[in-house]
């Protein structure tokens, strides 16, 4: 019994994890046009780049929700801070 409620488990935190990154991709070629896999494949110079961009549309976010404005999105908003921590990990 414990094996199977361990594969069960293994199995929805696989299928979180790719929607998450499904998530991640969606908001990023959205809101800059950056494929994740590309992102993430990309030179130390060009991912500090990528970096200081995703950290201003952060804050764009960030901004547009303190102000309450009608276009914010916390999943969005979500999603940029996740693919942000994913490219610094990976550096």
């Amino acid at each position: 019994m414990e094996r199977l409620t361990r594969e069960i488990d293994d199995y929805r935190r696989k299928k979180e994890n790719i929607t998450a990154e499904a998530r991640q991709r969606a908001a990023l070629f959205l809101v800059c046009g950056i494929d994740l896999p590309d992102m993430l494949s990309t030179s130390a110079a060009e991912r500090d780049r990528i970096t200081a961009r995703l950290q201003r549309l952060i804050e764009r976010e960030r901004i547009k929700g303190a102000r309450r404005h009608w276009s914010y999105d916390l999943n969005r908003h979500i999603a940029l801070k996740q693919a942000l921590d994913r490219l610094r990990v990976s550096k």
